[in-house]
Protein backbone atom coordinates (compact mmCIF):
# COMPACT_ATOMS: atom_id res chain seq x y z
CA UNK A 1 0.00 0.00 0.00
CA UNK A 2 1.49 3.44 -0.83
CA UNK A 3 1.50 6.42 1.66
CA UNK A 4 -1.20 8.28 -0.19
CA UNK A 5 -3.63 5.42 0.15
CA UNK A 6 -2.62 4.87 4.11
CA UNK A 7 -3.31 8.74 4.04
CA UNK A 8 -6.62 8.80 2.24
CA UNK A 9 -7.81 5.88 4.90
CA UNK A 10 -6.83 8.03 7.64
CA UNK A 11 -7.95 10.98 6.29
CA UNK A 12 -11.80 9.03 5.28
CA UNK A 13 -11.74 8.36 9.28
CA UNK A 14 -11.13 11.31 10.35
CA UNK A 15 -14.02 12.92 8.18
CA UNK A 16 -16.50 10.33 9.25
CA UNK A 17 -16.80 9.31 5.11
CA UNK A 18 -15.75 6.01 6.66
CA UNK A 19 -17.59 4.79 9.40
CA UNK A 20 -17.91 1.08 11.13
CA UNK A 21 -20.36 -0.42 12.75
CA UNK A 22 -24.03 -1.95 10.83
CA UNK A 23 -25.38 -0.09 7.70
CA UNK A 24 -27.83 -1.39 5.65
CA UNK A 25 -26.71 -1.25 2.06
CA UNK A 26 -29.39 -0.74 -1.26
CA UNK A 27 -28.68 -4.01 -1.93
CA UNK A 28 -30.18 -5.49 1.60
CA UNK A 29 -26.98 -6.72 3.04
CA UNK A 30 -25.61 -5.53 6.52
CA UNK A 31 -22.03 -4.21 6.11
CA UNK A 32 -19.95 -3.47 8.95
CA UNK A 33 -18.33 -0.47 7.57
CA UNK A 34 -20.05 2.58 5.49
CA UNK A 35 -17.86 4.86 2.94
CA UNK A 36 -19.87 8.05 1.82
CA UNK A 37 -17.87 10.35 -0.25
CA UNK A 38 -20.68 12.95 0.09
CA UNK A 39 -19.28 13.41 3.53
CA UNK A 40 -16.19 15.39 1.99
CA UNK A 41 -17.95 18.57 1.90
CA UNK A 42 -16.26 21.55 2.46
CA UNK A 43 -13.65 23.04 0.87
CA UNK A 44 -10.80 22.07 2.23
CA UNK A 45 -12.44 18.66 1.92
CA UNK A 46 -13.16 18.59 -1.63
CA UNK A 47 -9.50 20.08 -1.91
CA UNK A 48 -7.74 17.25 -0.41
CA UNK A 49 -10.06 14.49 -2.08
CA UNK A 50 -9.25 16.44 -5.29
CA UNK A 51 -5.10 15.45 -4.55
CA UNK A 52 -5.86 11.47 -3.65
CA UNK A 53 -7.74 11.14 -6.96
CA UNK A 54 -4.70 13.14 -8.69
CA UNK A 55 -2.23 11.02 -7.06
CA UNK A 56 -4.46 7.85 -7.66
CA UNK A 57 -4.67 9.10 -11.69
CA UNK A 58 -1.53 9.31 -12.30
CA UNK A 59 -0.07 6.23 -10.45
CA UNK A 60 -2.60 4.38 -12.50
CA UNK A 61 -0.58 5.27 -16.02
CA UNK A 62 -3.97 5.89 -17.47
CA UNK A 63 -3.45 9.79 -19.56
CA UNK A 64 -6.60 11.10 -20.41
CA UNK A 65 -6.99 14.00 -22.92
CA UNK A 66 -9.96 14.89 -20.74
CA UNK A 67 -12.20 14.38 -17.25
CA UNK A 68 -15.45 13.20 -17.34
CA UNK A 69 -17.88 13.08 -13.97
CA UNK A 70 -21.18 12.47 -14.29
CA UNK A 71 -23.88 14.36 -12.77
CA UNK A 72 -24.38 14.79 -9.81
CA UNK A 73 -21.65 13.60 -7.36
CA UNK A 74 -18.80 13.65 -10.42
CA UNK A 75 -19.23 17.26 -10.78
CA UNK A 76 -17.13 18.57 -7.94
CA UNK A 77 -14.75 15.21 -8.35
CA UNK A 78 -13.62 16.40 -11.91
CA UNK A 79 -13.25 20.26 -10.64
CA UNK A 80 -10.97 19.03 -7.67
CA UNK A 81 -8.99 16.73 -9.06
CA UNK A 82 -8.41 18.88 -12.71
CA UNK A 83 -7.05 21.68 -10.18
CA UNK A 84 -4.97 18.87 -7.99
CA UNK A 85 -3.80 17.85 -10.93
CA UNK A 86 -2.56 20.78 -12.63
CA UNK A 87 -1.25 21.74 -9.06
CA UNK A 88 1.18 18.63 -8.53
CA UNK A 89 2.42 18.18 -12.51
CA UNK A 90 1.93 22.05 -13.49
CA UNK A 91 -0.08 20.30 -16.44
CA UNK A 92 -3.20 21.66 -16.80
CA UNK A 93 -5.89 19.09 -17.89
CA UNK A 94 -9.75 19.76 -19.14
CA UNK A 95 -12.68 18.69 -17.84
CA UNK A 96 -16.70 18.14 -18.50
CA UNK A 97 -19.37 17.04 -17.05
CA UNK A 98 -23.21 16.58 -18.01
CA UNK A 99 -26.72 17.70 -16.85
CA UNK A 100 -29.21 15.82 -15.69
CA UNK A 101 -31.62 17.71 -17.89
CA UNK A 102 -30.71 19.02 -21.27
CA UNK A 103 -30.72 23.29 -21.44
CA UNK A 104 -32.55 24.34 -24.29
CA UNK A 105 -31.62 28.16 -23.52
CA UNK A 106 -27.74 29.77 -23.46
CA UNK A 107 -25.63 27.17 -25.11
CA UNK A 108 -28.02 24.71 -24.66
CA UNK A 109 -27.01 20.98 -24.67
CA UNK A 110 -26.54 18.41 -21.84
CA UNK A 111 -22.72 18.88 -21.25
CA UNK A 112 -20.87 21.96 -19.77
CA UNK A 113 -17.41 22.36 -19.50
CA UNK A 114 -14.55 21.33 -22.21
CA UNK A 115 -15.32 20.00 -25.21
CA UNK A 116 -15.61 16.19 -25.04
CA UNK A 117 -13.37 14.71 -26.93
CA UNK A 118 -10.08 12.17 -27.10
CA UNK A 119 -9.37 9.65 -24.46
CA UNK A 120 -11.97 9.92 -21.46
CA UNK A 121 -11.33 8.80 -17.68
CA UNK A 122 -14.83 8.86 -15.89
CA UNK A 123 -14.32 9.57 -12.43
CA UNK A 124 -17.31 8.50 -9.74
CA UNK A 125 -16.75 8.02 -6.32
CA UNK A 126 -17.74 4.41 -6.14
CA UNK A 127 -19.24 1.71 -8.26
CA UNK A 128 -22.65 -0.30 -6.94
CA UNK A 129 -24.55 -1.54 -10.00
CA UNK A 130 -22.37 0.19 -12.86
CA UNK A 131 -25.64 2.06 -14.18
CA UNK A 132 -24.01 5.70 -13.71
CA UNK A 133 -20.82 4.35 -15.80
CA UNK A 134 -23.10 2.64 -18.84
CA UNK A 135 -24.78 5.64 -18.88
CA UNK A 136 -21.07 7.76 -19.24
CA UNK A 137 -19.80 5.53 -21.80
CA UNK A 138 -22.96 6.28 -23.72
CA UNK A 139 -22.51 9.59 -23.55
CA UNK A 140 -18.90 9.84 -24.65
CA UNK A 141 -19.21 7.33 -27.24
CA UNK A 142 -22.47 9.29 -28.88
CA UNK A 143 -20.02 12.61 -28.75
CA UNK A 144 -17.19 10.31 -30.54
CA UNK A 145 -15.19 10.43 -28.06
CA UNK A 146 -13.28 7.32 -26.33
CA UNK A 147 -13.81 6.13 -22.60
CA UNK A 148 -10.12 4.94 -21.43
CA UNK A 149 -11.21 3.88 -17.62
CA UNK A 150 -12.86 4.61 -14.51
CA UNK A 151 -11.49 6.43 -11.24
CA UNK A 152 -13.31 5.94 -8.31
CA UNK A 153 -12.29 6.43 -4.81
CA UNK A 154 -13.06 2.80 -3.14
CA UNK A 155 -13.88 -0.67 -5.03
CA UNK A 156 -16.07 -2.73 -2.25
CA UNK A 157 -14.31 -6.10 -3.88
CA UNK A 158 -17.63 -7.38 -3.25
CA UNK A 159 -19.94 -9.77 -5.72
CA UNK A 160 -22.98 -7.99 -6.98
CA UNK A 161 -25.90 -10.33 -8.38
CA UNK A 162 -23.24 -12.81 -9.35
CA UNK A 163 -19.91 -13.89 -8.66
CA UNK A 164 -18.18 -11.13 -9.87
CA UNK A 165 -18.62 -7.27 -8.51
CA UNK A 166 -20.00 -4.57 -10.71
CA UNK A 167 -16.53 -3.34 -11.34
CA UNK A 168 -15.48 -6.10 -13.18
CA UNK A 169 -18.82 -6.95 -15.08
CA UNK A 170 -18.11 -3.18 -16.15
CA UNK A 171 -14.56 -3.51 -16.89
CA UNK A 172 -15.38 -6.81 -19.39
CA UNK A 173 -18.46 -4.82 -20.88
CA UNK A 174 -16.26 -2.08 -21.91
CA UNK A 175 -12.73 -3.07 -21.84
CA UNK A 176 -11.30 -0.75 -19.98
CA UNK A 177 -9.91 -0.48 -16.69
CA UNK A 178 -11.53 0.54 -13.53
CA UNK A 179 -9.05 1.32 -10.54
CA UNK A 180 -9.57 3.29 -6.87
CA UNK A 181 -7.62 5.05 -4.10
CA UNK A 182 -8.19 2.31 -1.76
CA UNK A 183 -9.82 -1.16 -1.96
CA UNK A 184 -11.37 -3.00 0.74
CA UNK A 185 -8.23 -4.87 1.38
CA UNK A 186 -6.55 -1.70 2.07
CA UNK A 187 -8.75 -0.95 4.81
CA UNK A 188 -8.13 -4.12 6.15
CA UNK A 189 -4.56 -4.05 6.06
CA UNK A 190 -4.66 -0.25 7.51
CA UNK A 191 -6.92 -1.09 10.10
CA UNK A 192 -4.85 -4.06 11.42
CA UNK A 193 -1.93 -1.79 12.25
CA UNK A 194 -3.52 1.72 13.01
CA UNK A 195 -7.24 0.89 14.61
CA UNK A 196 -7.83 -0.88 17.67
CA UNK A 197 -11.56 -1.91 15.95
CA UNK A 198 -11.47 -5.69 15.27
CA UNK A 199 -11.00 -6.60 11.30
CA UNK A 200 -13.02 -10.11 12.40
CA UNK A 201 -16.36 -8.64 10.98
CA UNK A 202 -15.42 -7.43 8.13
CA UNK A 203 -13.55 -10.51 7.36
CA UNK A 204 -16.33 -12.53 7.66
CA UNK A 205 -18.36 -10.16 5.42
CA UNK A 206 -15.33 -10.17 2.71
CA UNK A 207 -15.67 -14.07 3.19
CA UNK A 208 -19.31 -13.93 2.66
CA UNK A 209 -19.48 -11.43 -0.66
CA UNK A 210 -16.01 -10.48 -1.38
CA UNK A 211 -14.98 -11.43 -4.70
Amino acid sequence: MLDYQKDFIAYALDCGVLKFGEFVLKSGRTSPYFFNTGLFNTGAQLAKLGQFYAQALLQSGINPDILYGPAYKGIPLVSATSIAYAQLTSKDIPFVFNRKEAKDHGEGGSLVGSPLQGRVLILDDVITAGTSVKESVDIIKSAGATPVGVLIALDRQEKGNSDVSAIQEVSALFQIPVVSIITLAEIIEYIKTHSSYSVDVILDYQRRYGI
